[in-house]
């Protein structure tokens, strides 16, 4: 298989959502999800089309009847297609993440975006415990 091991399918199942960070081909950072979808899964950028609402903030997904939730409006993507048709989101859809399975394993296989960590972006462990910028200074 050629991708990335992610998790299995009976995980993201078990588990309703199960949130990882990518990294665009500039090296930038970004989540998605992976949710339950009829026997399978699939992958979505972790934000409403609306007003980048993240869906999973690390403790989860809000799932319902097969309906992404998001936290703020209440807009409900389709788990499946990631089409919205109701809310603030009404007539939009999600960005995919390309993800395969093969033995109920879940595999990263999407050209535009590496694995870079499961969990929120800032989930990812720093060799260094200081600040990101030298700058903190407020005025």
């Amino acid at each position: 298989m050629r991708g990335t091991r992610l998790t299995t399918v009976e995980t993201v199942h078990e588990d309703r959502s199960w949130l990882f960070t990518i990294r665009d081909q500039y090296g930038e950072p970004d989540e998605a999800i992976l949710v339950p979808c009829r026997a399978g899964v699939e992958a979505w950028i972790n934000r409403c089309t609306h007003e980048a609402q993240r869906f999973d903030t690390g403790r989860g997904a809000a799932i319902r009847d097969g309906q992404i939730i998001c936290p703020k409006h209440g807009s409900m993507f389709d788990s499946c297609s990631g089409y919205c048709d109701n809310g603030e989101a009404a007539d939009t859809t999600l960005p995919s993440v390309g993800v395969t399975v093969e033995d109920g394993v879940v595999y990263l296989t999407d050209d535009d975006f590496t694995f870079a960590h499961e969990g929120a972006i800032d989930d990812e462990d720093d060799e260094d415990d200081g600040p990101s910028s030298t700058s903190h200074i407020g005025f």
